[in-house]
């Protein structure tokens, strides 16, 4: 049973950048409107933080004008703050969201550069946490061959949960495959799952990327498959919404889905309370946009034979 999240990945200031649609290369665009927020790790833990399900930020954490902001939104969400902050700012992403709510990123370096083996050291995983680590932080060789050791040597009792992202698949993919050989939850969208595992069908590359708990396949609108253990794929519908902006939809599932396991959900139910907080959280602009319990239960209860979380989950 999860009791805690703590994410060893990075949190960042995206630089978000909303216009009608990307200029064609040498052109200018103007924006609708451009905002700089926390973004990165915090989108999963603010999303499973606000379902309910304690949350550690143990990654890096900077200081200066970028870090001030990111520190201050992981308070803000009630995420406890690990590591002491290093003399270099918080990395920057920089987000464009089309009219079409499509987001595209520019990462800059500083944004992969992730725990040192000291800062790891001072982690102290307990049995019941899940340790959350994006595919970002293999990016940089120093702090990879630092995380995936530590990785390697948590015990059974704690679950390691891997969402491996855009990059890390083609720029590191003997380091995705060490962390899905540890992984207990792999959770991927359809594009990054085809490319780990060669499968074009989203069913068969569930069951193709492992875990020993399982693994999610994100698919969109169309909702996700779940492989659990060795039994039969399941196809979990999505949710029909007008989509404003997707940044950070796939963290909020991430997170939620995460929530929902230590409500109790079975993998299948809590796969369909993700797809209902990715959902509602694409209606509204910003990368960290996950509901709260209350306004999800609400979301539910507007959908024709859709359960709502239990009455332990509401605030």
């Amino acid at each position: 049973m999860i009791s805690r999240l703590v994410h060893v990945g990075n949190v960042v200031v995206d630089l978000v950048a909303a216009v009608p649609a990307l200029p064609a290369r040498g052109a200018d665009v103007l924006a609708h409107r451009m905002d700089a927020v926390a973004g990165g790790g915090f989108n999963v833990l603010a999303a499973a933080a606000r379902q309910g399900l304690p949350a550690v930020y143990a990654g890096p954490v900077g200081t200066g004008p970028f870090a001030d902001i990111a520190v201050a939104a992981l308070r803000a969400e009630g995420v406890e703050v690990r590591q002491r902050p290093r003399p270099t700012d918080t990395g920057i992403v920089l987000t464009v969201v089309d009219d079409e709510g499509e987001r595209t990123f520019v990462t800059s370096p500083a944004s992969v550069v992730g725990a040192t083996g000291a800062e790891l050291a001072a982690v102290v995983p307990r049995p019941g946490d899940a340790i959350s680590v994006s595919g970002y932080e293999l990016l940089h060789g120093p702090t990879r061959d630092a995380l995936l050791p530590w990785i390697a040597a948590l015990p059974a009792a704690v679950a390691v949960v891997h969402d491996p992202g855009p990059l890390a698949p083609w720029s590191a993919p003997g380091a995705v495959r060490a962390l899905l050989d540890r992984a207990d939850w792999v959770t991927a969208n359809a594009a990054e799952a085809r490319r780990i595992t060669g499968r074009t069908d989203p069913a068969d590359a569930a069951c193709a990327l492992g875990g020993r708990a399982g693994a999610l396949v994100r698919t969109g609108a169309e909702g996700c498959w779940v492989a659990v253990g060795g039994a039969a794929p399941v196809h979990v519908p999505g949710f029909a919404v007008d989509a404003v902006d997707t940044t950070g939809a796939g963290d909020t599932h991430t997170g939620a889905f995460l929530a929902a396991l230590a409500r109790g959900q079975d993998p299948v139910a809590a796969a369909r309370t993700a797809n209902a907080a990715a959902a509602l959280s694409v209606t509204r602009p910003g990368p960290a946009t996950g509901p709260t319990t209350a306004a999800l239960a609400d979301f539910l209860a507007t959908r024709h034979g859709a359960p709502t979380p239990g009455p332990d989950a509401l605030p």
